[in-house]
């Protein structure tokens, strides 16, 4: 009897860890199948290759046309820094005017906001298509930059928000009462306090924009602008023989910046989440 709880807590254990290998199931194959030559990658659905080669890497690399993966990942970074450096700057100055600072319309304000998340990108695609094109923004990174400056994530402004209500009112009252304003209560109070959800708006800013493919393939037709994702893209010829080990091997390389940004701030990113901004 006493054995029960035990024997049914590793059968937990098991059917978790069971759970977790068939949903890497997918990413173990793609790594494998990355170094396996193109005439064996459909051959058998084992994860071991038969034969080892780092021809798909290489092929993969040279890219096409005349321009590398290295081009390709340089314009991935670029787009993904300048998204991250805008939404916390803008997004972070927009929580602390909601949740802070008293003006007129602010309660309305504040619904058109929430009502802008649940709206669905496909329903504005079409208006801001033609917002860019009159602005002469097509076939430039404008289209995925500019609206990351100007407070155009709602769901983060909403996070900065919830985090910054927690953070207790005495703190700007004294802050206040030794001569900050609302400029310096920002920049010495808020902003400190704010670094986990700042760290979690990075994290999740730099994956969206990262794997974005949609609003790339929309913008963007020049292949020397083309980012990682499109690059990857056209290496399927779905007229011809697509190059499979080459797409495995990039797509495999594609993941690295994104496993080693969640790595590295994976601390933080939890605290973001957990915490209501209390220390």
């Amino acid at each position: 009897m006493a054995n029960r709880p035990n024997l049914f807590k590793a059968g937990k254990h098991l059917l978790i860890i069971a759970c977790g290998l068939l949903m890497l199931y997918p990413v173990m194959w793609l790594l494998a199948s990355s170094f396996k030559p193109n005439n064996l990658i459909f051959a058998s659905s084992g994860l071991w290759p038969k034969t080892f080669t780092l021809d798909n890497y290489v092929n993969g690399w040279k890219g096409l046309q005349g321009i590398t993966f290295s081009r390709f990942f340089l314009n991935s970074a670029v787009i993904s820094v300048l998204s991250v450096i805008g939404n916390i700057l803008t997004c972070s100055l927009a929580a602390y005017a909601f949740a802070r600072l008293e003006f007129r319309f602010k309660s309305v304000l504040f619904a058109c906001m929430l009502v802008t998340i649940m709206l669905p990108y496909h329903v504005l695609l079409i208006p801001q298509y033609i917002i860019f094109s009159k602005l002469d923004w097509i076939n430039t990174y404008l289209p995925l930059i500019v609206p990351k400056w100007l407070a155009h994530d709602s769901f983060f402004i909403l996070l900065m928000i919830q985090f910054i209500r927690g953070i207790p009112r005495e703190l700007d009252e004294s802050a206040t009462i030794d001569g900050c304003g609302s400029g310096q209560l920002y920049f010495r109070i808020i902003i400190p306090l704010l670094v986990p959800a700042l760290i979690t708006t990075a994290i999740f800013t730099f994956i969206w924009t990262w794997d974005d493919f949609f609003s790339q393939m929309i913008y963007l037709s020049e292949i020397k602008l083309f980012t990682v994702q499109l690059g990857i893209r056209s290496l399927y010829d779905p007229s011809g023989d697509s190059d499979w080990g080459a797409l495995l091997a990039m797509s495999v390389l594609s993941l690295v910046p994104i496993m080693t940004i969640f790595l590295l701030f994976q601390k933080h990113f939890l605290e973001g989440i957990a915490t209501t901004g209390l220390k």
